[in-house]
């Protein structure tokens, strides 16, 4: 779990659409998406973090809350996990060891990142098709089905739960190749909140006594 927040806060072969080509309705739904990102200066919101394998069975959840402005981000998990990132590196502290270590963010990392989900990180990787419509709660939702042309990353599909009316991400799931099943769902989404830098930035001073693991050379 540690692991999929770090690299995220997401059986088959992959399902391209015939010619290999993008859904022109889906890219319409996808603009509206990347236009509302677009407008966000810095994002605080709630996430609950859902895990099932290839049969469907829970294997864990988790929640906390993102904080995120540009490239740099903040992820707070409830139960003791912070990961905090600048855009070159990150930190991920684990309570339950006191431990932090520290890593070099990777821009070719195979999983979906903090900062990529509330961006338009789907421009150029992905084919993209337009699945339908369906309710979470009480919003109308547009899924639409990613595949990413770089068959060497570890998931095959992810699939975008985009509010309709809103057009914000309300939830993402994706599918790895080992069959498990990532569901992230976002809650409380603030586009334009007052996220400081010190919230963003890894502060030793807070952690008394955590032990750093430096895995960046």
């Amino acid at each position: 779990m540690s692991l999929v927040l770090g690299g995220c806060f997401f059986v088959a072969q992959a399902q391209n659409n015939s010619l290999g080509k993008s859904d022109p309705d889906a890219k319409k739904v996808l603009d509206g998406l990347s236009a509302k990102l677009k407008s966000f200066k810095a994002v605080q919101s709630n996430f609950t973090l859902k895990v099932e394998d290839s049969k469907g069975k829970a294997q864990g959840s988790k929640k906390g809350t993102i904080f995120l402005k540009g490239t740099r981000y903040h992820v707070s998990v409830a139960g003791g996990q912070d990961i905090f990132s600048d855009g070159k590196d990150i930190w991920t502290y684990d309570k339950s060891s006191n431990e932090v270590t520290i890593t070099k963010a990777d821009p070719t990392t195979q999983t979906i990142s903090p900062d990529k989900i509330f961006t338009n990180f789907y421009d150029k990787d992905f084919l993209y098709k337009l699945n339908g419509e369906s309710k979470i709660g009480t919003r109308t939702v547009q899924e639409v089905e990613l595949t990413p042309t770089d068959k060497t990353k570890n998931f095959f599909k992810a699939l975008l739960y985009i509010d309709k009316t809103a057009h914000t991400l309300v939830s993402i799931k994706w599918l790895d190749k080992g069959g498990n099943r990532f569901t992230l769902e976002t809650s409380n989404l603030n586009g334009n909140a007052a996220v400081t830098d010190a919230q963003l930035a890894y502060n030793k001073s807070k952690f008394p006594g955590a032990e750093e693991v430096d895995l960046r050379n």
